[in-house]
This record gives C-alpha cells, structure tokens and sequence, in this order.
C-alpha cells in the first residue's frame, strides 16, 4: 500500500529530478515593436506567468505597466534562447550564466527600442 507519505517523497524526488531550462525571453508590444527583454531559471513557468497576466489582463512588470494599461496592446512572449541547468552546476552559477546571456542579447538587440 502506497502512503501519502511515501507518494509525497516520490513527488518531491521527481521534482528534484526534472531538467531545468531558464534562458532569454522577451515581452514584445506586437504594436510598437518594443521589447522588454529579461531571463528566468524556469522558462515554462515564465511563459505561464505571461498567459496569466494576458488572461487577468494584469501586469506585474513596471517597466511594461503603462503600455500594457494604456490601450492594452497585444504582447506576445517569445524565447530568445534556453539554457538547460546542469544538475551539478550551483544556482548561483546557473544565475550568472542567465545573466551573461541577458547582456549579450541586450548588446545584439543594442538598436531596439527595448523597455530595459
């Protein structure tokens, strides 16, 4: 017999066990073309945060707040890149690379009307 107890430890070794992908996404004003370009160590958790906000229509983001209350143009989500975490690499590390990896976009999309 399996014990909450049990399925619980079960859930929690899996969760430990799952691949983890962060990387670069950008918010875009699909009106103006700006960006807001940012990263995350969880990208499909990113991508349902961003679903979220379009279906309340909220925004927890200042830097997106007043475009996306004044005519509430449609944003789109789109993933720039991803980076797999290495079970062995720290967080902190992993973290780092996510930021390296912000910079870099940011130095590519230099001419961009961007919201950073």
């Amino acid at each position: 017999m399996i014990t909450d107890s049990h399925r619980k430890k079960e859930i929690q070794a899996a969760y430990k066990e799952r691949t983890v992908t962060g990387g670069v996404y950008a918010i875009r004003n699909t009106a103006t073309g700006k960006a807001l370009i940012d990263v995350t160590a969880d990208m499909r958790g990113m991508a349902n945060r961003f679903a979220f906000m379009k279906k309340t229509g909220s925004c927890v983001n200042p830097k997106l707040q007043a475009d996306w209350i004044a005519d509430a143009p449609p944003f789109a989500f789109e993933i720039l890149e991803e980076l797999k975490k290495d079970r062995a690499k720290p967080d902190a590390e992993f973290k780092a690379d996510l930021a390296l990896l912000k910079e870099l976009w940011l130095e590519k999309m230099g001419g961009a009307d961007l919201y950073n």
